[in-house]
């Protein structure tokens, strides 16, 4: 049942009032504003029946006083005995949904009320609809960020960055419908992992967004992290299949508030600092920011079959394979360990791109990365790439007969680099040498 708060300083149209009333809505009835504020503060009713010339505050004054203190318009209809138009003219000016003037009749009464009611529930649908997302419900990115952003300024808790691991596979493999299926079933989950007063909302695509009021503590976001990877195993095999192998899971990038700080924008980055480190290291956990910007990890595997799909290359690229500098020097220690082991060579050749003339629109950046995609191309898919600096690119040649093998593919990078515009202006120098045979040849 609707609520409604009438205030009146006159006793006897306060009852009279609520009893026109009392058969449709929940009233409350309040004899000054000070009074009217105090039970609005406990009921939050749906609008306000309000006197217009009351002593000590206005019905004016105590319309102004709730909206400043809620920062929203609060549906007013005033009753007033005044038929000055400009009385009235200044209570629309300042918000108000209608007048009424007394001594009104009861049917004419809840006709307008009925009107307000219907309007503010149309107003409230409007702002539903642009608030949330559209396929799970929760608060949309706009929403979503306004909001933690005052949550951040004004309360304590943990705002916590969540991805949906290996999601794009559902699409790829099951199609957009069924993609749909599991955002909307994860979603559930992640309601279900946190409290209705907590804050949740959708980035888009496979990312979402929480805040968790009051939460402090690193075994709290550990079971949240544990419940909700569990569920949407068990909820993707439901939809999929027991045979379903894509290895669905929530990597989850936490900060806290106030320690990490109160601004969103710079808490956003920390948390997704932490997400990133949680996805780079085997995903289906949770990371925990820390200043140093190292990140508590905790990766949560339940068998060999998940470890395996976990670490397995999802989405395979044709060609070589692009690592970051720090992935390729640790594969490049690897093989210098094991050299020997192997009835063939590994070769590490180095690429430096150079401007060879004067011109054109291409950077010596856009080069570099133009290079790199004719390398990734041109070599095989047990070969390695990776950039040094702005204008090198090293590469790791597996399983060759060294001499011969580098001259051929060096000989295919020349020929899909004169295919390009860049090749004008740009050329490359190399040299190599063998990285796990006794041994080595340079060139």
């Amino acid at each position: 049942m609707k609520k409604i708060l009438i205030v009146d300083d006159m006793m006897v149209s306060l009852m009279m009032t609520e009893n026109m009333l009392a058969d449709n809505y929940e009233t409350f009835c309040a004899s000054s504003g000070k009074e009217a504020i105090e039970i609005y503060r406990k009921e939050k009713p749906d609008m306000v029946l309000s006197d217009l010339r009351m002593p000590g505050m206005t019905g004016y004054e105590l319309q102004l006083a709730l909206q400043k203190e809620y920062h929203k318009i609060i549906p007013f209809m005033f009753m007033t005995a005044d038929h000055d138009e400009e009385t009235e003219s200044k209570g629309f000016d300042n918000g108000a949904m209608d007048f009424i003037r007394k001594p009104f009749r009861p049917d004419v009464l809840l006709r307008r009320v009925a009107n307000i009611m219907q309007t503010v529930e149309q107003i409230q649908d409007l702002k539903k609809d642009a608030e949330t997302d559209k396929l799970t419900g929760l608060l949309n990115k706009v929403s979503s960020e306004k909001a933690l952003t005052e949550s951040c300024k004004h309360s304590t808790g943990a705002l916590l960055m969540i991805d949906l691991d290996s999601f794009k596979l559902v699409n790829d493999i099951h199609g957009h419908a069924m993609g749909d299926k599991v955002l909307v079933t994860f979603a559930d989950i992640l309601r279900t992992a946190v409290r209705s007063s907590d804050l949740i909302g959708r980035l888009g695509g496979d990312e979402f967004i929480a805040f968790c009021y009051g939460v402090h503590d690193e075994g709290s976001i550990a079971q949240k992290s544990k419940f909700i990877n569990e569920r949407v195993l068990d909820a993707a095999k439901k939809l999929m299949g027991e045979n379903m192998n894509i290895p669905l899971g929530a990597s989850i990038g936490c900060v806290f508030i106030p320690m990490h700080g109160t601004d969103f924008s710079d808490l956003y980055k920390k948390a997704d600092k932490a997400l990133y480190n949680v996805k780079q290291n085997g995903k289906h956990g949770y990371g925990i920011y820390t200043e140093v910007n190292q990140v508590n990890e905790t990766v949560e595997v339940a068998n060999l079959a998940q470890v395996e799909m976990i670490l397995s290359e999802r989405n395979q690229e044709e060609g070589a394979f692009v690592l970051a500098f720090e992935n390729f020097r640790t594969i490049y220690r690897f093989l210098k360990r094991t050299r020997g082991f192997y009835s063939k060579s590994t070769c590490l050749v180095v690429f430096n791109i150079k401007r060879h003339k004067e011109g054109g629109q291409i950077t010596a950046s856009e080069a570099q990365e133009q290079f790199q995609e004719t390398l990734q191309k041109t070599f095989r898919s047990g070969d390695v790439i990776s950039k040094n600096g702005n204008s090198q690119i090293l590469v790791l040649l597996t399983n060759t007969d060294a001499q011969r093998d580098i001259d051929s593919a060096i000989g295919r990078v020349v020929k899909n680099w004169e295919k390009l515009n860049a090749s004008t202006y740009f050329w490359f120098d190399h040299e190599w040498t063998v990285v796990n045979r006794q041994g080595a040849n340079n060139k």
